[in-house]
Parts: C-alpha cells; structure tokens; sequence
C-alpha cells in the first residue's frame, strides 16, 4: 500500500438529511422494460385462473411473475440465465416457507424463520450482484407465504404454479431477443457514449469517475453478450470511441461532447449503429474483445464460484449487512406480534428492505419507504371499493399499480412504494375480503414498527469491516497501477499485454469507488483514508490516459499527465 503521508477524514456522526432523499431524480432509460414486463408476465396467469374460477391461487403465481422483473440490464445470453437462478431462488424461498407453515402454526418459529429467510436471501442477492430489486421480492414472498395457511399435501401443487409463472416471466425476459437482441449492449454503449461526452464537455474528477464506471459496465457488457455479431463490433468501435474520451485530458473541445452525444442517440434508437472511423492509431484486434471473451468462456463457471465464495468468505463487508437483516426482521416482527398484528409479516418485509450498502443510505430508504407506504396505504383505501366490485377490476388494479410501482420508482424510492402498497394488499383479496380498517390498521403499525426497530438495528450493528475493504481495494488499485506502469515500461509490450493491463486497472478503480461510497456512508468506524483513495484515483487515471496513449488511442498532444 502507498506510503503517502496524507491526512484521512476523522469517522463522525452525520446529520440525518431530511428533504434530499425525498427528491425526485429523472426516470430510468429502461423504466418501462420490467414495468410492460411484470405486467405482462402476470396478466397471462392471473386471466388463466380468472377462467378456472381459482383466483385465490393468485399468490403462488404472482411469486413466479415477479420474478420478470430481474435481468432488464443485462444481454440476454446472460439474462437467459440470471432469470433462471432468479425462478430457483423464488422457488426455494417459497418452498421453505410453505413446508414451514404446514408445519407450526406457531407466530414465534415462523417470525424467526422468515428473518432468517430475509437474511439469506439479502447475502446471497449481494454477493451475486443480481441488481435491482435485489432481495426485498423475494424476501416480500417467502415472508408473506409463512402467514398463509397450507397443508403439506398442498405444497407440491403450490410450488408447480410458481414455477408455471416463472417459465412464463422467463419467455416475457427473453422474447425481446428476437426483435433487437442486441438492445441491453446498445443501451450500455449509450450510456458509456453519454458519461464519455459528460467529461469531455466538463473535465472533472466527479465526470471522469462517472465516465469509468460507464465505460467499465459497457465493457463487461460487451463481453457478456455472446459471439460477435456486425451490431456487436459496431459497438465495440463506439466503446472504443467512449474510452478514448475518457483517457484523453482536459483539451478536447465541446464538438468532441456533441459528436459523441450524437452517436449515443443513434445508438440508442432503432436505427443502424454508428459507425465512425477507428480512434487515431487504433485497429479493432488492439482491444481484445474476442480475446477476453474467449478467455472468459474458459473460466467462467470456475471463475464466478470463486468470486461468490470469495465475497462470502469471513471478513466479507457483506456479512455485517446480513447480520443486520436477520437481527431487525426478527425484532420487528417479534414487536409487531407482541403489539396484536396477527400476521406481522409486513414488518419483517419493510425491515428487510432498508438495509442498504451503508446506514447514511438505510436512512434514506427508511423515510422513503415510511413515507411511501403511509400514502400507498390511503391509495389503498380509496380503490378498495371499486375494486371488491369484480373481479376483473380486482385484476386491472394490481396491474396498473404494478406497471406504476416501475414507471415511478426510478425517479424516487418513496414514489414507487406509493403503488407498491396498494397492490401488495390487493393481492390478499384474491383470497377472500378482509375487513378493511383491520388491513389498514395492521399495515400502518407493521410499516412503523418494521421502520423504526429496521433502521435501529442498522445504526446498532456496526460494520467496520467496510473501512478495510477500501483498504484493501486501495491496495489492488495501487497493485494494478504498478502492473500497468511496468507493462508500459517494457520495450515492446504487446497489445494483448497492454489491454489486459488498461482493463485490470480499470476493474481496480471501479471497485476503489464502490469500496469508498460505501464506507463513507457507515457510522462508528475508523478513519478512511479518503485523501489516498482521491490520490490513487487520480493516479490511475493518468496511467490508464499514458497506456492509452501507447496503445494509439490518443494522440501524444492530448496527453499532459505523467504515469
């Protein structure tokens, strides 16, 4: 690790910021993707058992539907494939719950269960990186189906239905494949274009920060997307272009921004993709896109265990996280039973799902979800009427209210739980009507209560693990740093030798970044060495512009940094 003498920011106590994790930000690019397909994905079921006269089976498919919700970001060779372990992991959360609740009647052992399910499935959906909405779906299901009555000959027709469901999110995830198939590589290349030109019109640490992680997330993109197509190499030419901005220092002109702006809207529409000339001095075999994919092909399987074991392992930063959910969930609903909720599965729901990567951020989800459910709840009680009126009205609700949940929620957490709640308790009427100021009495308690003792565990459970993983990714940057600096040192390093070296110090500063967003955020840890981890930023950013620079992808006069 540097030896730099540098002075670290002291940990403190923040003030809790009350009006910023309330504001609305613009929508996602791809908002309406899990939005048409969630809706689409329940639809077919839910119209299937309209027809047999079984609508209270509702709960077991819609746990299969929710799972199109997952994967929208990524290709869909690999999304073929995440959708899968998704349905399996629903599965198996589904069947622990429905075994245990045909088992016990007991509140204490299901509560206890269901926060060990929580915590099970928060660990695991971290370490995997499966992406939003990460644990709190499945953790919504499992929670949900322990307070559902069931008898053990029941189970096996239950979970067929799951599965049913989840064979048909899998079609609605995929199908779009045949139309635009490469869609997700086209929308990380625009993304990539857009970060890129971002810096290039602003120079900046915060846009050249933005601008790597863009470029990183399109490359491994690219490289998950399967064998090459003429769509694909157009793309990679354009990924090249947005690396180039990204290496080059602060001397290009606005023209330079607008011209890749441009490329990243074409890129984008359903038009041919650009294709601009090769960057200065480059060829296409200098990047290595075949190459890595090829090598990756040969390590995948082995390569991905490692990497889930690794952020498993004892001393995982993650391990903190998990212990947090499992201790909340269980004391919210054991708190929540102790006050008179019958079915206090909403507070394990609502507990689990503020646990964030730091407590600055659980803090931001508590108000929001507090906030959001509350309204969600009023939403609740001024459709309910309407909808016991068919049950085809019934039906339109909880999709609409699904199709807002995505349509809102990018633009603020609080926004889309507005849409959320009235279509979670929607779902119980399936099976019967409840009376409905004991539904809106238990989910206003349970919604309080799982906030509150959530967010408490949260600050209680300390995670100074967080802190020693900057350390350590700072050292990786620093190690991958020198790897680049000697490579470029060599007389007549390969291009394959150079690339590698480029894409390891790449991978190194992203990682850098995250390490350090997320400690900056944790409570009651050591100091962080914050002043280093900008040293080592910006250190990296010059070798990687110097290495660039080797490979031909600049030219010399853009360069005024040293290695």
């Amino acid at each position: 690790m540097s030896n730099t003498s540098i002075r670290s920011r002291q940990p403190s106590v923040r003030r809790i910021p009350l009006a910023a994790p309330l504001r609305l930000a613009r929508p996602s690019d791809m908002w309406f993707k899990p939005a048409t397909s969630v809706v689409v994905a329940t639809a077919i079921p839910n119209l299937v058992l309209y027809s047999l006269d079984r609508l209270d089976l509702v709960m077991y498919t819609m746990a299969g539907s929710l799972c199109a919700l997952y994967g929208h970001n990524l290709p869909y060779a690999r999304r073929a494939r995440t959708v899968v372990g998704v349905v399996l992991g629903m599965l198996a959360g589904l069947a622990v719950s429905l075994v245990t609740a045909s088992l016990t009647g007991s509140t204490a052992v299901l509560i206890a269960v269901g926060a060990l399910l929580a915590a099970g499935q928060k660990l695991l959906c971290d370490a995997t990186r499966i992406g939003p909405p990460g644990p709190v779906i499945f953790t919504f299901v499992s929670s949900a189906a322990l307070f559902t009555p069931q008898e053990t000959g029941q189970v096996p027709g239950h979970l067929a239905l799951t599965l049913g469901a989840g064979a048909v999110s899998w079609l609605v995830t995929v199908a779009p494949a045949l139309v635009r198939r490469e869609g997700p590589e086209r929308r990380a290349t625009a993304r990539a274009l857009n970060a890129a030109a971002a810096y290039v019109a602003e120079p900046g640490h915060r846009t050249r920060r933005a601008t790597v992680a863009a470029v990183h997330a399109a490359w491994q993109t690219l490289l998950a997307a399967g064998r090459p197509t003429p769509v694909r190499s157009a793309l990679e030419r354009l990924f090249v272009h947005a690396e180039t901005a990204r290496s080059a220092s602060a001397g290009d002109t606005a023209g330079d921004a607008g011209r890749l702006r441009a490329w990243a809207r074409q890129t984008r529409s359903r038009g041919p993709v650009p294709t601009p000339a090769p960057a200065p001095g480059t060829a296409a075999e200098l990047f290595g896109v075949d190459a890595e994919r090829a090598a990756r092909r040969r390590t995948s399987r082995g390569g991905a265990l490692r990497a889930l074991l690794h952020r498993l392992a004892p001393g995982s930063p993650l391990l903190p996280v998990a212990a947090r959910t499992l201790i909340g969930c269980a004391l919210a609903g054991y708190i929540c039973s102790a006050v008179g909720v019958g079915r206090p599965y909403w507070a394990i729901v609502t507990a689990a799902s503020l646990y964030q990567v730091n407590v600055t951020l659980s803090w931001n989800r508590t108000l929001q979800r507090t906030l959001g459910n509350l309204l969600g709840v009023l939403v609740f009680a001024a459709v309910l009427p309407v909808a016991r009126m068919d049950p085809l009205a019934l039906i339109g609700f909880c999709l609409f209210f699904g199709f807002a949940a995505e349509a809102l929620i990018t633009r603020n957490y609080w926004l889309g739980s507005v849409a959320v709640t009235p279509m979670a308790l929607l779902v119980l009427e399936y099976a019967g009507s409840h009376p409905a100021g004991e539904l809106i009495g238990d989910r206003i308690l349970d919604t309080v209560i799982g906030a509150a003792v959530g967010f408490l565990a949260a600050v209680l459970v300390t995670n100074r693990r967080a802190t020693g993983h900057v350390e350590k990714a700072l050292a990786a940057a620093e190690q991958a740093r020198a790897h680049a600096v000697q490579t470029l040192a060599a007389p007549a390093p390969t291009p394959a030798a150079l690339d590698a070296a480029r894409r390891r110090l790449t991978g190194s500063l992203v990682e850098l970044r995250e390490a350090d967003d997320t400690a900056a955020g944790e409570w009651w840890q050591r100091a962080l060495p914050q002043e280093a981890v900008l040293a080592a930023e910006q250190a990296g950013h010059r070798t990687l512009a110097a290495t660039a620079k080797r490979q031909g992808m600049i030219a010399p006069a853009q360069e005024n940094g040293a290695v």
